[in-house]
């Protein structure tokens, strides 16, 4: 199932490499790239158990100096104390201009490895090598990097594009189950804003929620058909100028979920989940669509075993608070991105208030 994915875009153009045992490749595809000789490989310690050695060896191989920098594993941690830790290795490590930081991990992993490399001597070079579901179809391409604020997700970053993004779809044997169902929620949105047959395709499938019950075949075509979805829409939009913006369908109230709860009670692809169960249901309350292509959605989402209910103890209000804070507020309107049918959604800023109270006042956990 090898396949290669062109990212087209005026800053520069990479490719999605797609097969399986692709770590091993890396040291090859990395010097093909004509990069400097010094890498640094970020990384957490759970994935560095399993994957560092490989991707080290793979480098070494391939005549690079490389040395690592481990961060611990978690969205809290995505912060600017991390950003020091590997600012302080990259210093010690002499890396220059023409080096490359490698981010062996999830999307956390690649958004701190991103934006450091974004920053680090005004830019060096960047690898993605993503190691959850969530990464490969969605937080490694496209070049969003950044940090989170105590007040709010993401709200420090860059667009700072990778030179490669290279996926080896065998390292999600490890993947725990719950993360791989966070990343199906990335799989699911492609589905509803771009991709109706990929939505078909998981429809059909009678079990989605753990890797072993999903096909090798449906597998490829997830990759495939996701990261060609994420590709297409960058290569339109870089930085997010307009339809950049509908690859955050679920993400406005998932995004006020994730940061009210302390990035401790759900994980990003729940609360993406949580967020197109709202979003659907402000798409029917303004007539944007039907019940019918609501309940497909919400059937798909609960196969997923992905929660649909907002946490206990959290207040509508501060939710409704929250969303002002959120990075596609304009003009003090918050922009959503709601559904008219399965794959195609519309950008909006007209949502009343009291639509969106009265959705969360349904979505409450009894």
């Amino acid at each position: 199932m090898p396949s290669a994915i062109a990212v087209d875009l005026p800053s520069g153009s990479y490719q999605i490499q797609i097969a399986p045992g692709n770590l091993d490749a890396l040291g090859s595809q990395a010097a093909n790239l004509g990069l400097g000789k010094k890498c640094l490989v970020v990384s957490n310690p759970l994935i560095f158990k399993h994957y560092g050695e490989r991707v080290l060896n793979s480098l070494s191989q391939s005549g690079f100096q490389v040395q690592s920098c481990l961060l611990p594993a978690g969205e809290r941690y995505k912060t600017a104390n991390s950003i020091q830790k590997i600012y302080d290795v990259a210093l010690e490590n002499r890396l220059e201009r023409s080096s490359t930081l490698v981010a062996l991990g999830g999307g956390v992993i690649g958004d701190m490895t991103g934006f450091a490399a974004a920053t680090w001597l005004r830019g060096i070079n960047f690898i993605q090598v993503p190691t959850s579901l969530l990464a490969m179809v969605d937080a490694s391409i496209g070049g969003k990097t950044g940090i989170n604020h105590p007040q709010g997700k993401n709200l420090i970053g860059a667009f700072y594009q990778p030179h490669l993004v290279l996926i080896d779809p065998q390292v999600l044997k490890t993947l725990p189950a719950r993360e791989f169902r966070a990343g199906m929620a990335e799989v699911i949105k492609y589905g509803v804003i771009w991709d109706l047959d990929l939505f078909n395709q998981l429809e059909a499938c009678p079990r989605i929620e753990q890797l072993r019950y999903v096909s090798e075949e449906l597998l490829a075509e997830i990759l495939q058909r996701s990261c060609q979805a994420k590709a297409d829409v960058v290569s339109q939009d870089e930085k997010e100028a307009g339809l950049r913006a509908i690859l955050n369908y679920g993400h406005t109230i998932g995004h006020a979920v994730e940061s009210l709860t302390g990035y401790r009670v759900v994980n990003h692809g729940e609360a993406v989940g949580i967020g197109m169960v709202a979003a659907g249901a402000i798409a029917l309350a303004l007539d944007l669509w039907d019940k019918e292509s609501l309940e497909r959605q919400n059937v798909l989402i609960k196969k997923t075993a992905l929660p649909t209910k907002l946490p206990k103890g959290i207040e509508i209000e501060a939710i409704v608070d929250s969303l002002q804070t959120d990075k596609k507020v304009k003009d003090g309107k918050v922009r959503f991105i709601l559904p008219t049918a399965i794959g195609k959604v519309e950008i909006t800023d007209k949502v009343p208030a009291e639509v969106i109270r009265e959705v969360l006042g349904e979505m409450r956990s009894h």
